[in-house]
């Protein structure tokens, strides 16, 4: 089993979940977080003075799948957040030892 995390632009949310409902993800966890990479913020001017904004907002998705899934699934996020820019994200990948559902107690496969 495999844990996909994704940082992505906040506008490409419903893109990217279309693409997954469609390829048949039927569960994630969403996070609006901050952060910054290679884009390093951008200048804003607010009444009249201009500064920096450091942390960029983003979206942090969570997706649980089997192995054999997590390919379909970061090739499916990554096309659908693609933008061509800088700032597009980061997706990363983690094995998981073990999941269980806290109302049944089923585990592993049967708790995604």
């Amino acid at each position: 089993m495999k844990k996909i995390e994704a940082i992505i632009k906040p506008f490409k949310l419903d893109d990217v979940r279309q693409a997954l409902s469609d390829i048949g993800i039927q569960g994630m966890t969403i996070t609006e977080v901050k952060g910054y990479g290679r884009q390093k913020g951008h200048k804003e001017i607010y009444r009249g003075a201009e500064y920096l904004v450091d942390f960029m907002p983003k979206i942090k998705l969570e997706i649980v799948v089997s192995t054999e899934m997590a390919e379909k699934v970061i090739n499916t996020v990554r096309n659908a957040a693609n933008t061509g820019k800088i700032g597009d994200g980061k997706i990363f990948v983690m094995s998981l030892e073990q999941i269980i559902r806290v109302r049944t107690g089923e585990r592993d496969k049967d708790a995604i």
